[in-house]
């Protein structure tokens, strides 16, 4: 329990410094450290405050932001002058209590995402084929609607082609595990976790069949602490392979996104994985058109060069929409642009670096699109029984 060794503990510097430390996150579970059972010790000698911090692990590859976060937290309080924060570590007892209050008592594993109850929109991104963009377009989608405000987690579900962590220059990454609860890394403010994290080397291959595959798409949608999330992208693996399966079980509640490029070699493969989300009875949200068009570099953007032809996003989302019975927009259509690509070479996403080129205006108007209805129960099943029955 915290203590107090000064007089100045009696008052208004003590519930203040209290105060502070409660403002304090830690960085991977992203809530409040008195609230995770983290401050051990806090003594006050004179202007000078001393707090002991409980590391969930010895390794805690961000115990020097949770360090400095507390030291300026708490050395804004009034009075105070100094700060001196000492490290430790959570014992077997106190992880296994950190655990359960995590998972609010739960102890059977359990995919939060899939509870009638669930709040997140879940976005899966797929393609008929690889090489149209849809990393690319998964990552920088997520980043703007974290711009925006909201809290955005992404699964890398291409087991194979994992690319999202390197994309967002977090590609050396090891995600902290306590107990057998794994953290998200954040990257530019969006918890992300892949396969590519949890392997032993980081060159070493994947080579899986089915089984293998839905076992790992499980571990990563349940044993990951994903917390609060408004919206979780997935990037999946192109085609309608085991993973797309996997997430019709698992995730039916799921929207798919699909994306492709203007050509019809593009579209017509493009069709096929919109038309497996239909088949495990998912909605296809719309269509995404990468590499639309490149703005002439001597004429101006009003002039565009359809480089890879023109019409393959409407014919995607015509067919699909025809064959559902229900409109499948067109989101939008990026333009190709050589930073895109340097961006997710470089870690650093064109949202980012560049939130003002037209492709990075147009991902984020597809991301408002995306994220335009408001979360809500509105016609869930609750799972509710009324009294007396």
């Amino acid at each position: 329990m915290p203590t107090a060794t000064s007089s100045m503990t009696s008052g208004a510097v003590w519930d203040a410094v209290q105060a502070a430390l409660g403002t304090v996150q830690d960085p991977e579970i992203k809530r409040p450290i008195t609230e995770l059972g983290m401050v051990d010790d806090v003594r006050i000698d004179g202007a000078t405050v001393h707090v002991r911090i409980l590391l969930t692990v010895a390794a805690c590859p961000l115990k020097e932001t949770l360090t400095r976060d507390t030291e300026t937290a708490v050395g804004k309080v009034t009075g105070v002058r100094q700060v001196e924060v000492d490290l430790g570590v959570m014992s077997d007892e106190q992880r296994q209590g950190l655990r359960e209050h995590l998972k609010g008592g739960q102890t059977t594993k359990e995919i939060p995402f899939a509870r009638p109850d669930s709040l997140t929109r879940v976005l899966a991104i797929a393609s008929g084929k690889g090489g149209v963009g849809k990393s690319s377009v998964t990552v920088n989608l997520a980043l703007a609607m974290a711009r925006s405000g909201l809290s955005v987690g992404v699964l890398d579900a291409d087991v194979y082609g994992h690319s999202v962590p390197d994309m967002l220059g977090v590609g050396d990454r090891r995600p902290t595990q306590v107990e057998d609860m794994i953290m998200p890394v954040d990257a530019h403010g969006v918890r992300t976790i892949s396969i590519g994290m949890l392997k032993p080397r980081k060159d070493q291959v994947v080579a899986w069949r089915g089984p293998m595959l839905d076992r790992a798409l499980v571990q990563m949608l349940s044993d990951v602490f994903w917390g609060d999330l408004d919206v979780l992208l997935l990037d999946l693996p192109p085609g309608t392979g085991d993973v797309a399966i996997s997430l019709g079980q698992h995730l039916a509640n799921a929207e798919v996104v699909v994306v492709t490029t203007p050509q019809q070699a593009a579209a017509d493969v493009a069709e096929r994985a919109g038309t497996m989300a239909s088949m495990m009875h998912q909605r296809v949200a719309g269509v995404v058109e990468n590499m639309s068009y490149l703005p002439c570099p001597h004429c101006g953007p009003e002039h565009r060069l359809e480089v890879f032809g023109s019409g393959g996003g409407d014919r995607v989302a015509a067919t699909l929409g025809g064959r559902f019975g229900y409109d499948v927009p067109i989101l939008g259509r990026i333009p190709l642009d050589e930073r895109l690509r340097a961006g997710g070479d470089s870690g650093t996403p064109l949202v980012v670096t560049d939130p003002d080129s037209p492709a990075a205006i147009e991902l984020a108007r597809i991301a408002s699109t995306l994220t335009s209805k408001a979360r809500g129960l509105a016609g869930m099943q609750l799972g509710l029984t009324p009294a007396g029955r």
